[in-house]
């Protein structure tokens, strides 16, 4: 209890998970090491088979501040959106009037929830977000490869305006006013309750608040994950933008392969052009990285426009939900 000598901050953490072993204990560990510590960490677990339950549980006992909430309705076999599903109920089950988000596959500097809820807590802003880096610790070079394609930083100080449900908060009468996270989709909730929220308020974005994230990704587990989030933008209809602009880079590469027996002009100005897109954002930190990520970066950021355009108007014209590996032994 040593740490609870100085006053709590009047924020409430909320997590969903569902089968995380591997994960929960490095993530619920960080958010309940804050400095100075939320009011509450509510995890809410959606039936866990592997263990993660009864890890909450004991780590309950343990600490006052975690709330450990079991919710079967919170996975695939009972709602749409279980991730969603899984944070109204621990939104609506959050004591305090400010509310913070977090993720299971994420760490979280102990200065996070501080930085973070600022603007909140001295009543400036209804709405903030942090956004999210890459762990540096064991990433893998398609991690690196695919960080900025999923508004993921390499460098804990750059500024973001990712609207990333691993690092956001908000007021609980915004939540409200919005009507929750949409309990119809799996992936891309968060990018629809910020739709809403920015309709509603404008966002304050926070440079040293980010989370810690892990991804662990090979190019095969990266363009699925991006292929997926495609899916339910087209199943939902928004970001319709973004699908023209990925399906015009595509027709751009296949214009500049059928030039080639004439001139190789259009060729090298599309090379151009992709080398813009893979490394504009954040080349300088790459590096640190080595040659492989640099290649991998390139092979990725050309694949890119293909998965997104493909997936998006695959999903404009498909009602099969989606699924996750999580939910596969539930």
């Amino acid at each position: 209890m040593r740490r609870y000598t100085q006053p709590m901050q009047p924020v409430s953490i909320v997590m969903t998970e569902l089968n995380e072993i591997e994960e929960i204990e490095r993530a619920v560990t960080s958010l309940l090491a804050q400095e100075p510590p939320a009011a509450e960490v509510i995890v809410v677990d959606g039936g866990s088979t592997d263990g993660t339950w009864e890890w909450l549980e004991e780590a309950q006992r343990h600490d006052p501040q975690l709330v450990a909430i079991r919710d079967a309705s919170c996975s695939l076999k009972f709602s749409k959106g279980p991730v969603s599903r899984g944070r109204n109920v621990a939104i609506a089950a959050a004591k305090s009037s400010i509310v913070a988000c977090a993720d299971a596959g994420c760490t979280y500097a102990p200065d996070w929830l501080r930085n973070l809820t600022a603007p909140l807590v001295n009543g400036a802003a209804e709405y903030a977000l942090g956004g999210s880096c890459l762990n540096p610790a064991g990433c893998t070079a398609w991690d690196v490869a695919s960080a900025p394609f999923f508004s993921i930083k390499l460098a804990p100080t750059e500024p973001t305006k990712s609207c990333t449900a691993r690092s956001m908060a908000f007021t609980k009468a915004l939540w409200q006013r919005i009507g929750g996270f949409p309990e119809q989709v799996l992936v891309g909730e968060d990018t629809l309750f910020d739709l809403e929220a920015r309709r509603l308020t404008t966002p304050t974005f926070i440079r040293n608040a980010k989370a810690l994230y892990f991804p662990r990704n090979t190019f095969r587990s990266a363009t699925h994950q991006m292929a997926r989030y495609a899916i339910s933008d087209g199943q939902a209809g928004v970001r319709r933008a973004r699908m023209l602009r990925n399906a015009a880079r595509c027709l751009l590469q296949i214009a500049a392969l059928a030039c080639l027996p004439w001139s190789v002009i259009p060729f090298v100005a599309v090379l151009a052009i992709e080398c813009w897109y893979a490394f504009h954002r954040d080349g300088r930190f790459l590096p640190r990285y080595g040659a492989k990520a640099w290649v991998a970066r390139f092979l990725f950021s050309v694949a890119v426009p293909w998965v997104v355009a493909v997936s998006q108007i695959r999903g404009r014209f498909s009602a099969k939900p989606l699924t996750n590996w999580q939910n596969a032994g539930n």
